[in-house]
Formats: C-alpha cells, sequence, structure tokens
C-alpha cells in the first residue's frame, strides 16, 4: 500500500492507494508537469480552473491512448497465446501463496 503527500494549487493532504510510492510519485510528477505548463501558457492562476484545466488534459490523453489501443488488431492466434501465458502465471501464483 502507498501513501503520498499531496501539496499543490494551496492543496495540501495524504493519500493512501493500493499501488506503490513510487508509482504515486509518478502519477503526481505527471500532473504536476501539466498544471505547470497551463501556468505558463497563462490558461489561469485560479487553482481551481488549473486543477480542472489539468483533468481535462489528463481525461484528454487517457481517451486518445484508448482510441489509439482500440485501433490496434489482435490475432486470435495472439488472443489464445495470451491466455495461455496467463492461465500460466496464475497458476504459479495459486501454486506460491
Amino acid at each position: 500500500m502507498g501513501r503520498l503527500q499531496v501539496d499543490l494549487l494551496g492543496a495540501s493532504f495524504s493519500v493512501r492507494s493500493g499501488e506503490d510510492d513510487k508509482y504515486l510519485s509518478k502519477l503526481l510528477s505527471h500532473y504536476k508537469k501539466i498544471v505547470s505548463s497551463l501556468r505558463k501558457s497563462g490558461a489561469s492562476d485560479d487553482p481551481l480552473q488549473l486543477s480542472i484545466l489539468a483533468g481535462i488534459t489528463l481525461a484528454d490523453e487517457l481517451y486518445k491512448a484508448r482510441e489509439q489501443n482500440a485501433s490496434i488488431q489482435v490475432s486470435p492466434q495472439d488472443q489464445d497465446e495470451a491466455e495461455r501465458l496467463t492461465m500460466q502465471m496464475i497458476e504459479k501464483i495459486d501454486k506460491v501463496l
């Protein structure tokens, strides 16, 4: 379980998550870069507006990534192989647990 201290846009709070600390730090760093970029572009100085614009920017990134991934065609053979490998991993995890 990870923990992250957020100090951004005049807000300060702690977040706990099932993700590890390193991953959470990467997420916060990416978010801070977006906020900084928006601030430098003159989009706004208002913290609420900046946070909303950053959220929209992240939603745009996610939507575009999903659209790109949806256009990737996977052959039935690759799907079968992925399922076989997944089952092998699950079996190994079950043995360890």
